[in-house]
């Protein structure tokens, strides 16, 4: 059918077209008359234009009810129909027609969020122009824990061994200082997806409700915390490659000869080896707990894909993220605590009077563990999964009911 003919046979008319294509509208404006445009138009910068893209429409056409929205939804999204529970923002001067638009969207699975008047058009255009907004936070973290261990491990291997024993092992920089950092800030990382809903735990324990609003900082740390077991998730990848180049670096290589040298002095005379069994031990619980931890690392980060987790139930998705989740956090801190299990009590350990680097990133994986093992303790579980079911220890006077119930 034409386009006029069309116009007239819908109630609600979605434009798909870029905003320099609009002006063959003002040719269809009789046949608009009445009806609800929805803009799902984006710009490629912002600021392109000196008005939003849906305001212009709305000028074109000034006897339609034109509403902004769904402009932020992937196309991936979309083609998949994975669209349970997204979230779009709609602005607009009509209230019926935000209305008729809401409950088309209700319908198909979206999660509405009315952002007012169309003057609020420009802000929902600008929201697909973001670059990474949620991955800011777990990105800048990221950077500072590299920076600060970087520099903390320089100063106590690399400077420290040229000041106090006159050696130059700067060659260490590239590979073995950054095979450190790797898991620090992937161990530190990882026990940061999982400290704020620890944190939360306590504050609805200590509030004995759900029903209040967590802090704005903490609610914001909840948001990103996907994104933050990906870059944990990343680092420990990095750890893995760089683990594995070690045997053919050169360092490597000339140390293993210039033992064997020491072991056998001449052709004719070898001197006994001795077999620890402790140290063998240490040695296989060491490698076994990083495979084991990468291994459910992976698994982790396979289920926080939308094409994977969106398969799953919530049951399952929660299981996995959560028990393994903390199952992964365990073994991994076993893992350092092993590394570390004959250097604690060593004095040559604290170089400067400095404590090593693998016992600072301890500290924070061992923090979010006894706190959530408090968590697992019968009673304190019971509470919390009562004040999550919707009990709370005592109400606020003048609260009632039906106050009770909007805020659920």
């Amino acid at each position: 059918m034409t386009h006029q003919e069309a116009a007239q046979s819908a109630n609600l008319i979605f434009i798909c077209v870029h905003r320099e294509h609009y002006e063959f509208l003002k040719t269809l404006a009789p046949h608009l008359e009445g009806k609800v445009l929805v803009d799902l138009s984006n710009n490629l910068k912002k600021n392109k234009y000196p008005e939003a893209n849906a305001a212009y429409l709305q000028r074109l056409v000034p006897k339609a009810a034109v509403v902004k929205g769904l402009n932020t939804l992937s196309a991936w999204a979309l083609q998949n129909g994975l669209l349970a529970g997204k979230q779009v923002y709609l602005c607009g001067n009509n209230a019926a027609a935000k209305q008729a638009v809401a409950e088309m969207a209700t319908k198909l699975g979206l999660a509405v969020l009315d952002r007012g008047s169309l003057s609020a058009a420009r802000e929902i255009e600008d929201f697909p122009l973001r670059l990474f907004p949620e991955w800011r936070l777990p990105l800048c973290v990221a950077l500072g824990l590299t920076a600060f261990f970087f520099f903390y491990l320089l100063i106590r291997d690399v400077i420290y061994a040229y000041v106090e024993k006159d050696q130059n092992i700067s060659y260490r920089i590239m590979v073995s200082l950054a095979n450190k950092v790797f898991p620090i800030v992937s161990l530190v990382m990882l026990s940061l997806c999982y400290l704020p809903g620890v944190i939360a735990a306590f504050l609805q324990l200590y509030r004995g409700t759900k029903y209040r609003r967590f802090p704005d900082w903490l609610d914001r740390w909840m948001l990103c915390r996907k994104q933050m077991g990906l870059v944990a998730l990343g680092f420990a990848f990095l750890h893995v490659v760089y683990t594995l180049i070690i045997p053919i670096r050169y360092p490597f290589e000339y140390n293993l000869i210039k033992q064997v040298q020491r072991a056998a002095p001449n052709q004719n005379q070898t001197t006994p080896l001795h077999f620890d069994n402790t140290e063998a031990w240490g040695a296989d619980s060491f490698f076994v707990t990083g495979i084991l931890g990468f291994f459910l690392y992976v698994l982790l980060g396979l289920t926080s894909l939308p094409s994977v987790g969106g398969s799953l139930s919530w049951r399952e998705f929660s299981f996995v993220q959560s028990k393994l989740g903390y199952l992964t956090l365990f073994i991994c801190t076993t893992h350092g605590y092993i590394y570390g299990w004959n250097k604690f009590l060593r004095r040559s350990t604290y170089k400067w009077y400095t404590p090593p680097a693998f016992m600072l990133c301890l500290i924070v994986p061992s923090v979010v563990l006894v706190l959530k093992f408090i968590l697992l303790v019968p009673c304190v579980d019971r509470t919390v999964m009562r004040i999550r079911q919707g009990w709370e220890r005592r109400r606020p006077r003048g609260e009632t009911d039906d106050m009770k119930a909007t805020n659920m």
